[in-house]
């Protein structure tokens, strides 16, 4: 499977592609990827910019992940829908489907969740693109356990293990795959806790 992920340091910070393909690969599945983030990127800037709409038109890619700057869906959800639709229709044409990266409140406003998740979600409804609601599962295990810390010291950007709880999530919108029982050690997180968020992610996913 060949992914092109387009957003910013939500995505590029710990690797999130990189820890995506670990797992897929415990899975029997390749993934070959390419990452196009700038910092504090919103998606209409990424349009203006070209690199990843040629990146789309020329890359062959099965699916390309789209992450909006964090806050902007709640500022301004007309703003990220008219984006997500212009890039899905570019994607459309390469061949590819959509989806859409649903990120995470800060740790000290948790109450805007609710707008993260409705401007993603109704922008996946209306493009028939695939949802991948990490923030909605972020939610749902931040409700029950205070560790191990999903956000980093910044309140904002994800720790380790909130990157790790993500890529399970993508394991599963994206591939349909289960990550409960794969063993693949990742650098920086202990085998206990990384098991912990893998049977996290199915239980959270399967609920919803």
């Amino acid at each position: 499977m060949r992914i092109l992920f387009v957003g910013n340091s939500f995505t590029s910070r710990n690797n999130l592609p990189g820890l995506l393909k670990g797992l897929a690969a415990a899975r029997g599945t390749t993934i070959e990827h390419k990452l196009i983030s700038a910092g504090g990127a919103s998606l209409r800037q990424h349009l203006n910019a070209g690199k990843a709409l040629d990146e789309i038109a020329n890359g062959g890619y099965d699916t390309v992940v789209l992450q909006e700057q964090s806050t902007l869906p709640i500022k301004s959800p007309d703003r990220f829908r008219e984006s997500a639709r212009d890039f899905d229709a570019a994607i459309s044409a390469a061949g590819a489907r959509t989806a859409l990266y649903l990120t995470w409140a800060r740790r000290n406003a948790p109450e805007t969740q609710r707008a993260l998740t409705d401007a993603y979600g109704g922008a996946a409804a209306e493009l028939g693109a695939t949802l991948v609601p990490v923030g909605m599962i972020w939610e749902r295990f931040l409700a029950e356990h205070d560790e191990p810390a999903l956000h980093d010291a910044d309140n904002s950007h994800p720790a380790l293990a909130g990157s790790y709880l993500a890529a399970c999530v993508f394991l599963i919108a994206l591939l349909a795959e289960d990550p409960v029982g794969i063993d693949a050690p990742v650098k920086g997180l202990d085998d206990e806790t990384a098991a912990f968020l893998r049977r996290s992610a199915w239980d959270i996913c399967s609920s919803i």
